[in-house]
């Protein structure tokens, strides 16, 4: 299968990259909680909204690294490190909003009412699909796979590299949406259960928003290396 990979699409060491990518795809991460916290709050149609915004950021992120732009933020660190923070402070800036509206639902009345209200989005006003595409556009971890890993498995000799990148892409694609889609399904069980528990919900909601502030935290500290 190497061999085949490695004539047909200029790909070098293809199950190490494939084992690679799931590893990664497991962590947890700002995208996989965003869409669970959605299709816990919204269910399975608005969680597959969110995970489309994932899938087109990670496509713009291959595309781009395809196009160079790899190379490029490898070679000017100040340019990575906008990048960085500005992805840092907007995750950091999301789970300082869940963490608010889950306090805000914490001191509601136990009232029908408001249980209603803290069964709906913290942010009724936010498209799950743009919400998640940003945070897939500003997320340096995806960044990082796409400049440290993903580029190493494409044959520089290989008189095609876009199907090579290509190739990949489809792979880590699938797997994202196998990992994504077994998510929404998870989120979209406990839905019933935060509909009829206000405290519940409010819960995971600080808990997803101080997720997200460490992810903020962590991933202002990444580097290149």
């Amino acid at each position: 299968m190497n061999a085949f990979m490695h004539a047909s699409f200029g790909v070098t060491d293809f199950w190490t990259y494939v084992l690679g990518t799931i590893f990664i795809v497991l962590l947890p991460g700002p995208n996989s909680m965003y869409v669970l916290s959605v299709a816990a709050q919204r269910g399975v149609r608005a969680g597959y909204k969110g995970a489309c915004g994932v899938f087109l950021g990670d496509a713009i992120l291959m595309v781009l690294s395809a196009a160079g732009v790899a190379s490029l933020l490898q070679a000017s660190p100040a340019l990575f490190h906008v990048v960085k923070y500005v992805g840092a402070g907007y995750l950091g800036w999301i789970g300082f909003q869940m963490l608010r509206g889950a306090v805000r639902n914490w001191s509601m009345p136990a009232s029908p009412a408001g249980a209603q209200a803290a069964a709906e989005p913290l942010d009724r006003s936010a498209n799950p699909f743009t919400k998640a595409l940003v945070i897939s556009l500003l997320n340096p971890k995806a960044i990082l796979f796409f400049i440290s890993f993903f580029i190493q498995f494409v044959d520089p000799q290989f008189a095609y590299p876009a199907l090579s990148f290509v190739a990949l892409g489809l792979v880590c694609q699938i797997c994202s949406f196998a990992y994504l889609t077994t998510i929404i399904f998870v989120g979209a069980k406990l839905a019933d259960a935060f509909r009829r528990r206000r405290r519940l919900s409010a819960g995971m909601s600080s808990g997803v928003g101080a997720m997200f502030i460490g992810f903020g935290a962590k991933l202002a500290t990444a580097t290149l290396g």
